[in-house]
């Protein structure tokens, strides 16, 4: 059963790294890639973005979760 949360503790870190990377800085992300770039500099963010923040949350939660659960099986 560990070597189940060793799985899905790397997908989810992988996972971090993709979603946060996909994020917009001050230059764009996402949305400049989808050509969205003007339309969310006038309207804030777009759905897209919204959308990506709540993934990231959620795979943030699956890998903390995943990270105290492996602390707890391993001592």
């Amino acid at each position: 059963m560990t070597a189940v949360y060793i799985v899905i503790e790397i997908l989810a870190a992988l996972g971090l790294i993709i979603l946060v990377l996909l994020h917009s800085g001050k230059g764009g992300g996402l949305s400049d890639m989808l050509g969205g770039s003007v339309g969310a500099a006038a309207q804030g963010s777009t759905v897209v973005e919204k959308n990506l923040d709540r993934i990231t949350v959620a795979v943030a939660l699956i890998f903390a979760f995943t990270t105290l659960t492996l602390d707890l099986r391993l001592q």
